[in-house]
């Protein structure tokens, strides 16, 4: 079964490199859970209220119709399969599970069609996200189509088989993130759209934030990422059990996107849509730059996005992104507490499950609060002490008073410990003041020598093995990816990190550290899966403008290569009407608006062509031999920056140099 994914959360940029679609190898047996994390593993059960099973009510409260099959693409391959979690079944969480995850990941395993409340309906299970639809007055409203066109239909049709069967009249893409709007075109037509059937409501700045949020990074986003979803894991005990706001991302699939046709402009702003009341809350810098919370007065009925979930969130992914605003998250928290706390009746999100009940509502929302309120403040409060961001990690263990206890603040899929770190970065920096690391040598160098002071590999390898047999498998690791940088060809170094990474992985309530270690240990025993073919959304590409084709190329250009080729070029879009000009100088590639009268060379092209050469149906000698392409002036100028580009290499190495 494929298991490697197209970027799962908000990863948007496999606009001109490749995205992949992977099978996992052949891999060798992990190892047995060890005593330290088969004890480790039984202390959580006393440490939390296992006894409280509010949650499963919850997640099973209004189930219209299950979902237990799979999901395919057009060529009949298997993208989604809720069967491939069946070994959640069991009560009792396995040695090699943290029971407080196990639990979580039978909860998210619950997969249909759910009545929230009337009118209101969610189908949870079919994709990493939920889709939420409205009965209207004269048509649907979907919230949030998911990732793909292919789970997005699979979840529509679902609700039609159990449901009057009306069309889809407005979509609302509540924020940036594919799994949120990357299946529209499995709800709707793009030419309802363009008749004015449907209408496309989103956040202001959602293209904008949707194309350059993760373009510029996005092929390190896309490997860091399979680490964080576990899209490599087979699923299993030993392996991917969930992905903490659902279970995983479609391994494969068609993303797509069909641009807003309205903006939420206003800080609060009131539509009525199919004869439903929205009233929009914006919520910029939260868990997405652009991001819209909802309240529906009829249905007394509150929709927080992403921004309030059943767990810990992010406020810096592991795969990468901007670190967000914990402080801001928190103050625009406290604005829905205050502004429709006493208003709902049910608080849905666009993950996991919904909460209900006034008094639950109001104290789910200043938990919430609370929560970001304290990783902002506590990290500030310890950094004014002098105190580095691993410092502040390791003080910062549990959240105060009864937040500790409760399971919608634990960290599945943020952490204390990372979000920590990003608070520091984003005040701070990533640099701690010493002046020791300033410039510290790279990995690989640090790594030789520290092996060579410790006296050599072996010496290095015993030293780990010893820190193993402990328990003390963080500093194992440390020792482990120091040997591994200085020898990385020594066998026992990588089967003894391998190992190391998996107990951490089984003791870890976080599904997405969990991911990262097992994924970590399966590439030491087995090596980086290949490359093998590409998958690019055509609708990405045709949404990036000019100016960000331009700004891609200067990431792609290697500043060695072109700094003895001085350029500037003029490029005009006909169909577009627009002019630019770009400049090679010193190395640095920079564009502006309109011609210049000194240029090498002129290309002219519509943006059609231009995205036939981004998805690679097309290349410029070709383009030109059809007169697709004009080029006037000095056409080696053209040659000389397409020879200064690099193109990146998806599959990089993590866990050795």
């Amino acid at each position: 079964m494929q298991r490697f994914t197209l970027s799962p959360r908000g990863l948007l940029a496999c606009l001109i490199t490749a995205c992949l679609s992977q099978s996992v190898l052949a891999a060798d047996a992990p190892v047995a859970p060890s005593a330290q994390t088969i004890a480790s593993n039984a202390a959580v059960l006393k440490q939390l209220p296992f006894s409280d099973r509010t949650d499963f009510e919850s997640i099973s409260k209004g189930l219209i119709a299950p979902f237990k099959g799979q999901i395919k693409d057009a060529s009949g391959k298997v993208i989604w399969d809720v069967q491939a979690y069946d070994f959640l079944a069991k009560d009792q969480a396995p040695e090699s599970v943290n029971p407080s995850l196990w639990r979580l990941a039978q909860l998210n395993a619950h997969a249909g069609l759910f009545e929230v409340s009337p009118k209101l309906y969610q189908v949870r299970g079919l994709d990493l996200a939920n889709m939420t639809i409205i009965e209207g007055d004269d048509g649907l409203i979907i919230i949030d189509p998911l990732t793909m066109a292919e789970t997005a239909k699979a979840a529509l049709d679902l609700y039609y088989a159990n449901r009057p069967h009306k069309p889809v009249v407005a979509v609302i893409y509540s924020h940036t993130h594919v799994d949120h709007f990357g299946g529209v075109r499995g709800v709707i037509d793009e030419a309802d759209v363009k008749a004015g059937k449907v209408k496309v409501f989103a956040p202001a700045g959602f293209m904008e934030h949707v194309m350059s949020e993760n373009v510029m990074a996005g092929n390190a986003m896309s490997r860091r990422a399979q680490y964080q979803f576990g899209s490599l894991l087979p699923r299993g005990e030993n392996g991917q059990v969930d992905a903490g706001l659902g279970k995983s991302s479609p391994t494969g699939g068609t993303v797509t996107l069909i641009p807003p046709t309205d903006l939420i402009a206003k800080e609060l702003e009131t539509r009525t849509i199919a004869g439903i009341q929205f009233e929009f809350q914006l919520t910029p810098g939260t868990e997405a730059p652009a991001e819209m919370n909802m309240y529906l007065p009829e249905l007394k009925a509150l929709c927080m996005a992403e921004n309030a979930t059943q767990m810990m969130h992010n406020v810096l992914t592991p795969r990468g992104a901007q670190v967000r605003d914990a402080k801001a998250w928190s103050q625009y928290l406290d604005d829905s507490l205050a502004r429709y706390g006493d208003k709902a009746d049910v608080l849905f999100a666009q993950h996991n499950w919904p909460t209900w009940g006034g008094e639950r509502i109001r104290t789910f929302l200043a938990d919430q609060r609370d929560m970001y309120a304290f990783l902002n403040d506590r990290t500030l409060h310890l950094l004014n002490q002098g105190l580095t961001p691993q410092e502040i990690a390791d003080t910062i263990t549990k959240l105060p008073g009864s937040l500790d206890q409760k399971w919608y603040t634990r960290g599945y899929y943020g952490s204390l410990s990372f979000n920590t770190r990003a608070v520091y970065q984003r005040y701070m920096g990533f640099y701690d003041g010493n002046p020791a690391n300033l410039n510290p040598l790279p990995p690989v160098d640090t790594a030789k020598r520290t092996v060579e002071a410790m006296g050599g590999g072996a010496a290095v390898l015993d030293k780990m093995r010893k820190a193993m047999a402990s328990g003390d498998y963080r500093w194992a690791a440390q020792l482990g990816n120091q040997l591994l940088f200085a020898e990385p060809d020594n066998a026992e170094a990588h089967k003894a990190q391998a190992e190391t990474l998996e107990q951490l992985g089984y003791q870890s309530e976080n599904a997405t550290w969990r991911n990262m270690y097992l994924t970590g240990a399966m590439e030491l025993r087995n090596g980086v899966p290949p490359h093998a073919g590409t998958s690019v959304s055509v609708d990405m590409v045709r949404a990036m403008s000019p100016e960000m084709f331009f700004d891609y190329l200067a990431v792609r250009l290697d500043s060695d290569k072109a700094v003895n080729h001085d350029l500037t070029l003029n490029w005009t879009f006909e169909d577009l009407q627009k002019d630019f000009n770009l400049t090679l100088r010193n190395g640095v590639l920079t564009h502006r608006a309109g011609l210049n009268p000194a240029a090498d060379a002129s290309v002219s092209l519509s943006k059609d062509t231009l995205e036939k050469i981004s998805l690679k149906q097309l290349d410029f000698p070709t383009a030109m031999q059809k007169g697709l392409i004009k080029l006037q002036g000095n056409g080696k100028k053209l040659g000389e920056l397409m020879g200064s580009l690099d193109t990146f290499g998806p599959q990089f190495n993590i866990v050795t140099p």
